[in-house]
C-alpha cells in the first residue's frame, strides 16, 4: 500500500522544501527523488490521489489540522461569529449599490468577500480576524489560507478560506480547492482549524445574487496531486545556446 507521507515528503525534497518552520533547504541529493517523483506522475491516477488533507498540512509544516468541535466552547463561538458574518456579508453584497455589482467576472468579487467578512468578523464578540503572515511575518493575500480567525479568550485559531461557487455546481469535478506547499511563504504556520466556506452564486453577470453559504470543515478532505511539469519562456529561451534568426534588414 502506497504511503502518503512519502510521497508528500518526496515531493517536497524534489522541490527543496525542507517541510517544518524554517528556511526552504534540499535535504538529500534530487537525483533519485526525483526518479520516483516522475515514476508517480505517469502513474498519478494509482499514486497521486486520496491524500488526506491533515496530513499534507503535517508533513509540508509541521502542523495540525485540528477538527472543529460545536461542543467545545471556543470552537462554538468561532462558529457562531462565522455564521453571523456569512448572513451579514450576503445581505451587504446582494444590496443594489454593492461593489460586486461592477465586477464583470466571478474571481473578481471574491477580494469583495474577503474584505467584507475580515470586517464584519471583527465586529463580533470576542473575535479578531486578520489576513495570515507568512514564516518571513508578513501579511500575504494570495494562496491558501485567506483568513485567520482567534476566539480571543482562548487564543484558538481557525483559518478560513472563501470560495465562491455557481449554483448547482456543487457536484461538478472542477478543481477549485488549492494548496502548495512553500517556504518563507508558507501560511500555515501553527495548529489550527482549517474551515472553507463555499458561497452559491445565481450566475448572471454584473447583477450577482449571493443565495447560501455552505462551511465545510476540511480535517476530513483528502485531496489529489495533478502532476505538471512545466517551464517559462525565460526557462525556454534563455537557458539553450542562442540560434537566433536575422531580423530581416530594413532600407530607407
Amino acid at each position: 500500500m502506497f504511503r502518503f507521507g512519502h510521497l508528500i515528503r518526496l515531493l517536497l525534497v524534489a522541490a527543496g522544501v525542507s517541510g517544518c518552520d524554517s528556511p526552504p533547504q534540499i535535504t538529500e541529493p534530487a537525483e533519485s527523488p526525483l526518479k520516483e517523483l516522475v515514476a508517480l506522475a505517469i502513474n498519478e491516477d494509482q499514486a497521486l490521489g486520496g491524500i488526506p488533507f491533515p496530513l499534507l498540512v503535517r508533513t509540508a509544516t509541521g502542523h495540525e489540522v485540528i477538527a472543529i468541535d460545536p461542543a467545545v466552547p471556543a470552537d462554538k463561538a468561532l462558529i457562531t461569529a462565522i455564521e453571523a458574518s456569512l448572513e451579514e456579508v450576503i445581505a451587504e453584497l446582494n444590496l443594489p449599490n454593492s461593489p460586486v455589482r461592477k465586477e464583470k467576472r466571478i474571481n473578481e468579487v471574491s477580494r469583495h468577500f474577503e474584505d467584507a467578512l475580515l470586517l464584519h468578523l471583527n465586529a463580533q464578540p470576542d473575535i479578531a480576524c486578520e489576513i495570515p503572515t507568512t514564516l518571513a511575518g508578513e501579511h500575504q493575500r494570495s494562496g491558501y489560507p485567506d483568513l485567520l480567525i482567534r476566539h480571543v479568550p482562548t487564543g484558538q485559531i481557525a483559518f478560513l478560506d472563501p470560495k465562491l461557487v455557481a449554483s448547482g455546481s456543487l457536484n461538478s469535478s472542477l478543481r477549485t480547492f488549492y494548496f502548495t506547499p512553500k517556504g518563507e511563504t508558507n501560511k500555515i504556520n501553527r495548529d489550527a482549524h482549517h474551515l472553507l466556506v463555499g458561497i452559491e452564486h445565481d450566475g448572471a453577470v454584473g447583477a450577482w445574487t449571493f443565495l447560501r453559504w455552505h462551511l465545510v470543515d476540511l480535517s476530513s478532505l483528502t485531496v489529489r496531486l495533478k502532476a505538471e511539469f512545466q517551464a517559462s519562456n525565460r526557462d525556454l529561451y534563455q537557458t539553450t545556446p542562442p540560434d537566433v534568426a536575422p531580423e530581416p534588414e530594413t532600407h530607407p
